[in-house]
């Protein structure tokens, strides 16, 4: 799928030189920075809703403690 964006001269200067420099092309680099990018916003935001399930009592949690003697770990 074709995305276009618009990038603020000094950061389009710095993908330009980061390009050149390296031999790859700047879609490569952007490829790279929206993959990594989601990565970290999908943990980041799917955290925070179930922070919010658990704040609001939607979400089971169970002790640590629990866990720890239900998987045997504290053998």
């Amino acid at each position: 799928m074709a995305t276009s964006i618009r990038l603020e001269a000094p950061l389009e200067k710095r993908l330009d030189e980061l390009a050149r420099r390296t031999g790859r092309t700047k879609a490569y680099y952007l490829r790279e920075l929206v993959q990594r990018g989601l990565d970290d916003m999908e943990d980041y935001y799917l955290a925070a809703a179930t922070v919010e399930r658990v704040r609001k009592g939607e979400e089971e949690t169970y002790p640590a403690a629990d866990v720890r003697r239900e998987l045997g770990l504290d053998d």
